[in-house]
C-alpha cells in the first residue's frame, strides 16, 4: 500500500476511536452499562481472534508468565476501562470525556518516569503541567481549581479513571509485547476482559443481557465492537508495521478532535468556550510529551 493510503486509514481509523465515544454515549441511554460492554467485545474479541487465525493459521499458544500479561490487559484495558467509560458516558458529553481520556500519554510519561525510571527533560514537564491545567480546566466546566476543592461530577471522576487506568494498560503492554505482538495480545486481552465483564454482569443483573435492545443502540453497540474495536485495531498496528509507532502515534491526537466535532453533529453536544481552551492546553501538552519522547527515542 502506498503512503498516502497508510496516512488515509490512520486518519479514518482516528475518526472511528473519536466516534466511540458518540455511540458509548448513544448505547448507554438504553443499555445497561455492564451489558452494553458485554455485547461490545463479544463482537470485538470473536473477530478478532478470527484475524489472528487468519493472519498465523492457529491460534498460538500462551506461556505461563504471557498468560499474566493477557489476564493483567484483560482486568485494566478491557474489563476496568470499560466499566468507567460507559458508566461514565451516561453522565459526561461525550466531547468533554474525549478530551479528558486525550491525558493519556501524559499519565503514561508520569508513570513511566516514576515507576520505570524513565527520565523527565524540561519540555516533557512542561507539556505534562499544560495538560494537567487543562484536564482541570476540562473537567471543572472552566475552574481549574474546582476539582481540586473536591466539586466534581461523578461522571468526570470515571472518565478521569479511564485515563488512569488506560495508562496502566499501557504500561503492562509496554512489557507484554516484548514477546507477543500487539494484536494477539489486544485479541486476547479482549478474551479475557470480556469474560470478567460477563461474569460481573450475571452477578449484578442477568436480565440486563437479554437483547431487546432498538436498532439504534444495536448498531451503536456493533459500531464499538466491530468498527471501533476490531477494524480500528487493525488498520491502527497495519499503519504502525508500515510507517513506524512514532509517526502512527502522532495521529492519535486526532481522536479528541473527531469525538468534540462528531458529538456537536451528531448529538448536539456543542463545547463550551472552557472546554476549548481546556482541550487546546491538553493537546498542546500531549504533543510536546510526545515530541520530546520522539527525541530522545531517535
Amino acid at each position: 500500500m502506498s503512503p498516502a493510503g497508510t496516512y488515509l486509514k490512520l486518519v479514518l481509523t482516528m475518526f472511528f476511536w473519536g466516534g466511540t465515544w458518540v455511540a458509548a454515549r448513544i448505547v448507554v441511554q438504553e443499555v445497561p452499562p455492564l451489558a452494553a460492554a458485554v455485547w461490545r467485545f463479544l463482537f470485538a474479541f470473536v473477530t478478532l481472534l478470527a484475524v489472528v487465525l487468519w493472519h498465523y493459521r492457529r491460534l498460538l499458544p500462551l506461556t505461563r508468565r504471557q498468560l499474566g500479561q493477557v489476564l493483567a490487559l484483560g482486568a485494566t484495558g478491557i474489563f476496568l476501562y470499560n466499566v468507567c467509560f460507559l458508566f461514565g458516558m451516561r453522565h459526561i458529553a461525550a466531547g468533554r470525556g474525549a478530551l479528558v481520556v486525550a491525558l493519556n500519554p501524559v499519565i503514561v510519561t508520569l508513570g513511566a518516569w516514576l515507576i520505570l525510571g524513565e527520565a523527565m527533560t524540561r519540555i516533557k514537564a512542561l507539556g505534562v503541567t499544560l495538560a494537567l491545567i487543562g484536564c482541570l480546566t476540562v473537567i471543572g466546566k472552566g475552574s481549574p481549581l474546582a476539582p481540586l476543592s473536591g466539586d466534581i461530577g461523578v461522571g468526570e471522576l470515571l472518565i478521569l479513571g479511564c485515563a488512569v487506568i488506560w495508562a496502566a494498560y499501557t504500561l503492562i503492554g509496554r512489557v507484554a509485547m516484548r514477546t507477543l505482538s500487539p494484536l494477539v495480545a489486544t485479541a486476547y486481552a479482549s478474551l479475557a476482559g470480556w469474560l470478567m465483564l460477563l461474569g460481573a454482569a450475571l452477578a449484578d443483573a442477568p436480565a440486563d443481557l437479554v437483547p431487546d435492545y432498538s436498532l439504534r443502540s444495536w448498531a451503536a453497540l456493533l459500531f464499538l465492537g466491530l468498527v471501533g474495536t476490531t477494524l480500528g485495531f487493525t488498520w491502527y498496528n497495519q499503519s504502525v508495521q508500515r510507517i513506524g509507532p512514532a509517526r502512527a502515534a502522532i495521529f492519535i491526537n486526532l481522536v479528541p478532535v473527531a469525538a468534540v466535532l462528531q458529538a456537536a453533529w451528531l448529538l448536539g453536544e456543542w463545547p463550551g468556550p472552557s472546554v476549548l481552551l481546556g482541550g487546546m492546553l491538553i493537546l498542546a501538552g500531549v504533543v510536546l510529551t510526545q515530541s520530546s519522547a520522539r527525541k530522545v527515542q531517535a
